[in-house]
């Protein structure tokens, strides 16, 4: 059995930034630039999406194509894990299609924490810079070591910043899939919050970033400076 597996969820109809994958960073849309970091990691990269013209810039093989009406990435990555095409895979990390500048890192950082710490679902942290703490489209995550405590928009003064990258062993993902949405994940439109509720311990790992997620349109033009600055 093949061990671990990138899923990159890529919704065309995001509220605050509608067809956000087709963005173009430079030469590439987003969903590309964040597949083909993903595969060169030397991990089986796959996108899921709802749209038609995302799947046709993928690599045949590469994404799958389900309408299904998701409340978020998560959920559709524990529908997508009943496809054939994912059953030799036991451990899926969940790059959020947002994170143009996702870093090996990451991406090996969370595998790390589920291996030695065995934690059934993980995910990165990295340092919170002032000017962002009261920002409500930077997620901040608190935490004890490398246990999650908790997840939030609103928190200000303190807190890390939180990395949209995940990893899940298959039984949680299934788990997931089976949980109502819990009031604050709702309130906060944070996902991870789910597993909180359902007292299912999220692992740690802490790395060096200094790339730019994409939340709203007005972040490509702080990727582009952000660009220029390490060229």
């Amino acid at each position: 059995m093949k061990s671990n597996a990138i899923l990159i969820p890529a919704r065309y109809g995001s509220t605050r930034f509608p067809a956000k994958p087709l963005a173009k960073l430079g030469e590439q849309t987003m969903i590309e630039r964040v597949f083909w970091r993903c595969a060169r990691s030397d991990i089986d990269t796959f996108v899921l999406t709802d749209n038609e013209e995302i799947y046709n810039l993928i690599p045949e093989g590469h994404a799958l194509l389900d309408d299904t009406p998701y409340n978020n990435g998560t959920e559709r990555c524990a529908g997508a894990i009943r496809h054939p095409m994912f059953v030799d895979y036991n451990f899926f990390i969940n790059v959020q299609g947002d994170m143009p500048d996702i870093s090996y890192q990451a991406i090996y950082g969370v595998i790390t924490t589920h291996t030695i710490g065995d934690y059934e679902v993980t995910t990165a942290c990295t340092t919170m810079p002032e000017d962002e703490q009261n920002d409500p489209n930077v997620v901040k995550i608190v935490r004890s070591k490398n246990h999650a405590l908790w997840f939030g928009r609103g928190i200000t003064g303190y807190g890390e910043r939180h990395l949209g990258v995940y990893g899940y062993t298959r039984r949680a993902l299934d788990t997931y899939g089976k949980k109502n949405p819990c009031v604050a994940e709702i309130g906060e439109g944070l996902e991870q919050l789910r597993w909180l509720y359902a007292d299912i311990p999220i692992g740690v790992t802490w790395v060096e970033f200094d790339g730019v997620e994409i939340n709203v349109p007005d972040d490509i033009k702080k990727w582009e400076k952000n660009q220029k600055k390490m060229i």
